[in-house]
């Protein structure tokens, strides 16, 4: 018994076949762009029931478009089963083209197993329309048909794994070629697999529970089409909208790649960009930039005492007064912690760049106020201009720092033009942060002492101590070089450490050597200042070696008592709370006033040596400095100590002010430990109107 074709149905079968193969193709696009693994999870179950009832469709619409002289109905528990199938066929071929790679063996594999459960599907659908005699099939059609689902499911995931990405160009086009090549193979397979079908003389249907052939094809064809095409519709609406989300993503991805999220000025990355922008400009058209390199003075110090929380907030305004003194086409980055760097562009002399870091400057000093905090912060600028300090962006940017590394040097506060002297300098610089912490290691710090006098009558009062380095290679290093350096780098908490260690092990040896009890100073840095734990810290040192803290003295300079007065009032008192006394050093050189300094409750003010100094230049005025200093720490219940007395007419004067106690040349230059302890030795000999200069 033969059969005949309905032409307008099997054109329709091909169009479910396309539709279904243009849908795997969509759905594997769509799977490799969702953000996480449960949403993946929905959407393959999903799209393998959407993209399994299109090629069940395509099966039985074919099927159906086969007609038989005799009435045919199809069993609805088989044919339910291999709409199972082909759903689980096509759940395995999105999984598969969905991961990161496909293999070839993985390709071979997959599409065997997808081939073979197609064809499954189509033969369990014969199966469906029970005939009596049974169908019988030609086998090698059956194998023909079997190899041709195979070879047509691997060319299929190849093509779905291959236009997955959307980078590719005209990628709908090739969607809809490859959906049509993939259509007319799975259409090969079922009519090949439909060939292999031979139905006898007289067969007649055997099921009990039959669909009308005509309703199936109806009903199959419109559910085929509404779940294709409302896939389809589904996927572009929700393509839309992830793309609009991919498009912010990236968008946010490439703001937060290009510009620092505290401060949200340009990066590093968007900075040299745009410095080679500025060469490549300049260097056709012979002009100059300016590349200005912004370090904050004490920002650490700030950060780590007052928090970090504070320490941002202080950023960001920084970063807004940096930004406000631009202009137009200026650009200002931040390169990390508290660095900047100010891009000029176009300048029609060097000395513009001069006239902005002054009012960097100007902006930066003012007042800030954070959570009831008033702050006050200053900055170090280097300049390098191209071409003349560099014609790259790495020799540019070295060259600011190691300009800005020079204002450091200078004093801070300042800016400086870079010069190619400055390159040994920070040769230098990088040598000895090297070789600190080899110092400390090896034994080359050690710790020297200055007596200090009193005035009245030349006696001992105690001691200053003051650090020393002796390098191998470079000699003796004077501690106004690496002090900073250490101090810049971290290094000076270690090395501050070891100071009190070596000062308390003085203190034992001095006391085991039977010789009279002094006070021994030690200077903070503004880094060790402002370490939340200092004065613990400190004590745990002391208190492990046996030392009473009223041996010892801690000095601070003015200019760092008065960066944050209310912490340096708690701090000192909490050192006084420990039994140790506190002094202000270097007095004078800062923009304090005596009457700030009572609420610090210190013991001791040391008058710097340039007032001192000032006694024998400018005596009139000398004189009337230091009597003030003197009059007015006494009515604060303070000891004055005169630093850097170097004659005996400077001595005499400051007598004559009845300034406290003294230490200079004049008396005793530092002292070794070991030369420091013989100088104690002689002076516990010897009564005070022994004692003669140095």
């Amino acid at each position: 018994m033969s059969g005949i074709y309905n032409p307008l149905v099997v054109f329709l079968s091909f169009i479910i076949a396309f539709l279904a193969s243009y849908t795997a193709l969509e759905l594997s696009g769509r799977l490799v762009l969702l953000p996480n693994a449960r949403q993946r999870f929905w959407w393959l179950l999903g799209g393998a029931a959407a993209m399994g009832v299109g090629i069940w469709s395509m099966h039985f619409i074919g099927m159906i478009a086969f007609s038989l002289p005799i009435p045919v109905g199809y069993d609805l528990l088989t044919t339910a089963v291999s709409l199972l199938v082909s759903a689980a066929t096509s759940l395995l071929a999105l999984a598969t083209v969905s991961g990161r790679a496909v293999s070839r063996m993985r390709l071979c594999v997959a599409g065997t197993i997808m081939g073979m459960g197609i064809a499954g599907m189509h033969y369990m659908g014969m199966a469906a329309m029970q005939m009596c005699p049974p169908i019988r099939y030609t086998s090698w059609v059956v194998m023909a048909s079997v190899a041709i689902a195979i070879a047509a499911s691997m060319t299929a995931l190849w093509l779905a794994f291959t236009l997955r990405t959307s980078e590719q160009p005209n990628l709908v086009f090739k969607r809809l070629g490859a959906a049509i090549v993939m259509g007319l193979a799975i259409g090969g397979m079922h009519y090949t697999g439909m060939d292999a079908a031979n139905f006898a003389a007289g067969s007649l249907g055997l099921s009990t529970h039959q669909i009308d052939a005509d309703w199936l094809a109806l009903a199959v064809l419109a559910s085929s089409m509404v779940v294709l095409i409302g896939t389809l519709i589904f996927i572009g609406l929700h393509t839309n909208r992830l793309s609009d989300s991919l498009k912010h993503a990236h968008s946010q991805l490439q703001y937060l790649g290009t510009h620092d999220p505290l401060t949200e000025l340009p990066n590093r990355l968007l900075l040299t960009g745009r410095i080679q922008q500025a060469i490549d400009a300049c260097a056709h058209g012979g002009q100059m930039f300016a590349v200005l390199f912004v370090d904050l003075d004490g920002f650490k110090s700030i950060n780590d005492s007052l928090g970090h929380a504070v320490g941002d907030d202080l950023l960001k305004t920084c970063g807004d007064r940096l930004r406000r003194i631009l202009r137009h086409d200026d650009m200002i980055a931040r390169i990390g912690g508290d660095e900047f760097v100010i891009v000029m562009d176009r300048l029609l002399e060097a000395s513009a760049a001069g006239a902005v870091a002054n009012s960097a400057l100007h902006e930066l000093c003012q007042e800030i106020e954070i959570n009831g905090v008033r702050l006050r912060v200053s900055a170090s600028i280097g300049i390098a201009v191209f071409p003349r300090d560099g014609h790259n962006v790495e020799t540019l940017l070295h060259s600011a720092d190691v300009a800005m590394y020079s204002a450091k040097q200078s004093g801070r506060n300042t800016f400086r033009h870079f010069e190619p002297s400055m390159n040994t300098s920070a040769l230098k610089t990088l040598i000895l942060q090297h070789d600190l912490q080899r110092a400390l290691e090896e034994g080359q710090l050690s710790v020297s002492f200055q007596p200090k006098f009193r005035i009245a009558d030349r006696s001992l009062s105690g001691a200053e101590a003051l650090l020393r380095w002796h390098h191998p290679d470079l000699g003796d290093i004077p501690p106004l070089e690496f002090i900073p350096v250490a101090e810049r780098s971290g290094q000076i908490i270690q090395i501050g450490d070891w100071v009190i260690k070596e000062v308390c092990r003085m203190i034992s040896d001095l006391d085991a050597s039977g010789l009279p009890a002094i006070q021994i100073a030690i200077n903070l840095s503004p880094i060790q200042f402002n370490l939340r734990d200092l004065v613990e810290r400190i004590d745990d040192i002391v208190r492990s070696a046996g030392i009473a803290p009223e041996r010892m003295m801690f000095e601070i300079t003015e200019s760092v008592a008065m960066q944050n007065m209310d912490k340096t009032s708690a701090t000192i008192q909490k050192f006084r709370a420990f039994g140790y006394d506190m002094a202000i050093d270097d007095f004078g050189t800062g923009y304090s006033s005596l009457a700030y300094l009572q609420q610090f409750s210190i013991k001791q003010i040391k008058v710097d040596r340039i007032f001192v100094q000032g006694l024998d230049v400018h005596e009139r005025e000398g004189l009337a400095l230091v009597s003030t200093i003197v009059n007015l720490a006494r009515a604060l219940d303070m000891d004055v100590v005169a630093e850097g007395v170097e004659t005996e007419t400077q001595m005499e004067r400051l007598a004559s002010l009845d300034c406290d106690q003294m230490q200079g040349f004049l008396l005793s230059k530092p002292l070794p430990a070991a030369a420091f302890q013989q100088f104690l030795s002689g002076v516990a000999g010897l009564s005070h109107h022994e004692l003669q200069p140095a």
